[in-house]
């Protein structure tokens, strides 16, 4: 059986937080939530944007002010979810930037890795308090096919100092992404009320594609319809794992299609790397090193 949208339960009384929800598949993911009866919060770093999105939205949702490539607006964001809410049932790292050149966060860290990994391991850090009383929440990390392209986690040059390759860096931010999810899942293994599972969109058209290489983006118009699918069946993956019964921690969910590029949303198989626990752990310390934030499991 093919699972869609129409398969999501009911969600009334639930609090969802998505980042990155003003376009792509992160509003979709909202979108969907809200529809079911989830209260959203929609967390983005334009403000503006947000508001714009959640008025295109049916349902109870609200706009929280995030931008991942500053700490000090994660600790701010987390700080003013605790005062506006009792317990959060899903927490959906969605944000996201892809093939940028050369930047850095504002705390000094490679672009991509900052925002996609530790952006949100700093964040879920800061929120899981509010997860862990709520039996059933769950944390659902967005990660990508490139996290087995050209990826690796490089902890001699993990800010890509001596070295940026975009398509590298952002295969290391997605590849930190389940590594992240893996181990957060093995210590969360025994509270028994809270789940990490990850997910990926296959090949979505979605505004992340603006980066792509100019000659991609030459033939993207003619190649695209092909192999890629739109924003409301690439948030399947991450709707299916937040809310279908059946998920277990740990799982990984994408398209069934040929190569994961589309297609409905089934468990999928993670790189073999993404499984090395001692690299996991590794990663989990030099994150919460550079982060500043430690987690309560």
């Amino acid at each position: 059986m093919k699972w869609t949208e129409r398969d999501i339960p009911e969600q009334k009384g639930r609090v969802a937080v998505v980042t990155g929800a003003n376009t792509g598949l992160g509003f979709e993911t909202a979108r969907a939530l809200a529809e079911r009866g989830a209260t959203v919060v929609v967390a983005v770093r334009d403000v503006e944007k947000g508001k714009k999105a959640a008025a295109r939205i049916s349902g109870d949702v609200t706009v929280q002010e995030l931008d991942l490539t500053s700490l000090e607006s994660v600790r701010t964001a987390a700080a003013d979810l605790h005062g506006t809410h009792t317990g959060i049932d899903l927490l959906i790292n969605n944000a996201g930037v892809m093939y940028p050149p050369k930047q850095t966060t504002r705390d000094g860290f490679e672009l991509q890795l900052g925002t996609n990994h530790l952006g949100h391991f700093a964040f879920t850090g800061l929120v899981l308090d509010l997860l862990l009383p709520v039996q059933g929440s769950r944390v659902v990390t967005v990660s990508s096919l490139a996290h087995n392209m050209r990826a690796a986690i490089r902890f001699d040059d993990l800010q890509s100092e001596e070295s940026y390759g975009r398509v590298a860096a952002y295969g290391q931010s997605k590849l930190a992404n389940l590594m992240f999810t893996y181990e957060l899942q093995r210590r969360l293994g025994s509270l028994n009320t809270t789940i990490a599972v990850a997910a990926h969109p296959g090949l979505a058209d979605t505004d992340l594609m603006r980066n792509l290489p100019a000659a991609i983006r030459v033939i993207a118009p003619v190649i695209g319809p092909l192999m890629s699918q739109k924003p409301e069946m690439g948030a399947l993956p991450t709707l299916r794992a937040a809310t279908d019964p059946a998920v277990r921690g740990s799982q990984y969910y994408g398209p069934d299609g040929m190569g994961q590029s589309r297609g409905h949303p089934k468990v999928v198989k993670s790189s073999a790397q993404s499984h090395d626990r001692t690299v996991q752990q590794r990663l989990w310390t030099v994150s919460e090193d550079l982060t500043g934030v430690t987690f309560p499991v």
